[in-house]
Formats: structure tokens, C-alpha cells, sequence
């Protein structure tokens, strides 16, 4: 499927500031919004299809990425490396932005929206190796969180019969003013600020959480690594985060991955580069060495005559692509070690071989820094 460009989608430019793409949001979500275009599918696609782009251009880091690599910048976000929001998803930046219902529809949030609110999300930076992101790997992780109060069950209540309804919006969680004007009558509905919305009012809280429904735990969660990763992906666990307050529903944890320095390779893209020392006999008469990879050693032929800065390919021996089929290459690039210290009898030696025009470079020989260009990657 095609993807199109967020900017294009939320109809701001690249300078956009977010006073202008909240403006821009806010008018897309309430022109597409299922509750104004009930059983439109089109309708629904273009509403999450706006949560999504606004949910990147919002974040500084996230739309740094985007602007720089484009969907394959931010492709690791909502749902584990599956790109896209969910109308569920959609719908929880619809509210989590503040936008209400009243000057559009006549209406407000409802009590039901309070009575089930969202625990704080998590999120963790996980350090992996080349090898484990070679791989792929599978970690655990612990973590301390918010959990559900074992002793009230999450409710918060001390007892059954502990909620009496609320005196001020008589157990309806909303606030009704009716205002009159020229335009016709308007109803402003807020969240009753006795209840926050829930409806209830709590006469007898639970003493361990004292009528929170929470309590302070940890857990451990399990972690699928998929093999090509890269520092700046991450992985959504639904549901895994702080529990949310009187048996509201579970926050998310974020797992940040963070690729660690490795002793001998670096990465590049999916390919990993390795220097390999070599003495001056080894590139004049060759020689067959072994190397490291990332899944053990190997051999490597070195053939006569090999430059220095030459590179060397050898393939598959890299990183896999991310949910792709192909694998990398590991280039080797030779570097000819140079002794410090000789004796006499290696000394005398190397006078000779230099009285020899064979090992000197000829005017025909392409420069030093020419042969370095060559080996940039």
C-alpha cells in the first residue's frame, strides 16, 4: 500500500509550527470523526490516517526521522515494526489532545469515557549487540510499574456497597449548561469536576492503595527481537505499562533499542565493515587469514599483490534486513601493518628489497589518495 506524505495528509507545510498542525488536526478529526460519519469507512480511514500523521509531526525526534529517512524513518512505531494506528488508537489522541464534542456536536465526553481512565505508558531503552541483531534475540525484561491493588482488586473500594452516586451530576459524570444564542441554542457538557467523570463518589476507599485501585509492583515482560534492527526502532507492548487508576485499562510499554558499540565491526546500513591488519609479505605474497564475523570466524584468501584500503566483500556475512529476505555483506578493509622495531638481519633485508625498482610505485600507479577514494564506502 501506498503511503502518503503526513504534510500532504494534514494539508500544512514542511516549517509547519504545532500551533499550526494542531489547527489542522483538530479540523481533519472533527470533519472525519465516526461519531459525525457513522458506518463511513472512507470517512474512518481519512480520521486514523490524520491521528497517524499528527501523532509523528507532533514529536520533535519522531519527525526529525521522518523528515530525514521518510516512512521507513518511523516504520518501528505504533504496533511493534506493523505500521499504522487502529481507530482505537485514532481515537485516543482525539482525546488525549483535549478536543472536545460540545461546539461541534452538541455534546460532550461521556461518564463512560472517565469511568475507564489510561494508565501511564513506559518506556525502555534496550541495549543489543551486532550479534544479538544479527540474530534476533529474545530478552526479558523487568520492570516497575503502577499495579493493580491485589487487595481491592483495582476497584479502589473498601466494600461492595463503598460508591454512593454522585450528589452534583446526579451519577451521570457530566455537567450540562444550556446557553442560548443567535444561532439557536447551544449545550456545553463538561466532566463533573465532583467525580471527575466517573459518576460515583467514594464514601469508603481501600486502605492498601487508599482508594486508587493501584499499587507499586514490577512484572516481567518478554521481548521478540526481530533480527536488523537499528538504534532508533522500537517495539509497542500493549497493555504491559502502569494499570490504570480504579480499574482502568493498562498503559503501554515502548522498548527503545540502542545498538552497542562493537569491539571490532561497524555497521553500515545492513552491511558491517571490518580492518584487517595485514604485514607487508601478506599483501606482496598473499596469504589465506582468518577473520571474524558476527557468527564465528572464517576464512579469507588474500590474493598477491593487495592494496592498501582495498576492500574486500564477503558476502552474507552481514546484518539481515528488517523484514526483508536479503542479508548484508561483511567488507573487510586491509590494512598494512608497518613494524616499528627491526632487527639487523631484518633491516639489512629490507635494504635490499628497496635497491629493487619492483617494489617501489611506478609512475603508471594510480595515486595513494585515488585508492582511497576507491575504498570509501
Amino acid at each position: 500500500m501506498i503511503m502518503r506524505d503526513y504534510y500532504e495528509i494534514l494539508g500544512v507545510a514542511k516549517h509547519a509550527g504545532e500551533e499550526e498542525l494542531k489547527k489542522a488536526y483538530r479540523k481533519l478529526a472533527m470533519k472525519y470523526h465516526p461519531d459525525r460519519n457513522p458506518g463511513d469507512s472512507e470517512a474512518e480511514q481519512k480520521f486514523k490516517e490524520a491521528a497517524e500523521a499528527y501523532e509523528i509531526l507532533k514529536d520533535p525526534q519522531k519527525r526529525q526521522r521522518y523528515d530525514r529517512f521518510g516512512h521507513s524513518g518511523v516504520k518501528g512505531g505504533f504496533d511493534g515494526f506493523d505500521f499504522g494506528v487502529d481507530l482505537s488508537d485514532a481515537l485516543r489522541t482525539f482525546m488525549s489532545e483535549g478536543f472536545g464534542f460540545g461546539d461541534f456536536f452538541g455534546m460532550g465526553r461521556s461518564a463512560s469515557a472517565n469511568q475507564n481512565q489510561r494508565g501511564r505508558d513506559l518506556q525502555v531503552r534496550l541495549g543489543l549487540t551486532l550479534e544479538e541483531i544479527a540474530s534476533g534475540v529474545e530478552k526479558k525484561l523487568k520492570l516497575k510499574k503502577d499495579v493493580v491493588c491485589h487487595v481491592c482488586e483495582g476497584s479502589g473500594a473498601a466494600s461492595r456497597d463503598a460508591y454512593l452516586s454522585c450528589p452534583q451530576c446526579r451519577g451521570s459524570g457530566e455537567v450540562r449548561q444550556v446557553s442560548q444564542s443567535l444561532f439557536g441554542q447551544f449545550v456545553n457538557i463538561t466532566t463533573c469536576s465532583r467525580c471527575g467523570g466517573h459518576g460515583r463518589v467514594l464514601k469508603d476507599p481501600c486502605k492498601a492503595c487508599h482508594g486508587d485501585g493501584r499499587k507499586k509492583g514490577e512484572s516481567i515482560v518478554k521481548v521478540e527481537v526481530p533480527a536488523g534492527v537499528t538504534s532508533g526502532n522500537y517495539i509497542t507492548l500493549r497493555g504491559e505499562g502502569n494499570a490504570g487508576p480504579r480499574g482502568g485499562t493498562s498503559g503501554d510499554v515502548i522498548i527503545l533499542f540502542d545498538e552497542i558499540e562493537h569491539e571490532y565491526f561497524e555497521r553500515h546500513g545492513d552491511d558491517i565493515l571490518y580492518n584487517l591488519p595485514l604485514s607487508f609479505s601478506q599483501v606482496v605474497l598473499g596469504d589465506e587469514v582468518e577473520v571474524p564475523t558476527l557468527t564465528g570466524k572464517a576464512k579469507l584468501s588474500i590474493q598477491p599483490g593487495t592494496q592498501a584500503n582495498k576492500i574486500l566483500r564477503m558476502r552474507n556475512k552481514g546484518i539481515p534486513q528488517l523484514h526483508g529476505a536479503g542479508r548484508g555483506d561483511q567488507l573487510v578493509r586491509v590494512v598494512v601493518w608497518t613494524p616499528t622495531k627491526l632487527s639487523a638481519d631484518e633491516r639489512k633485508l629490507f635494504e635490499e628489497l628497496a635497491k629493487s625498482e619492483s617494489t617501489r610505485p611506478s609512475v603508471k600507479d594510480q595515486s595513494f589518495f585515488s585508492r582511497v577514494k576507491e575504498a570509501v564506502l
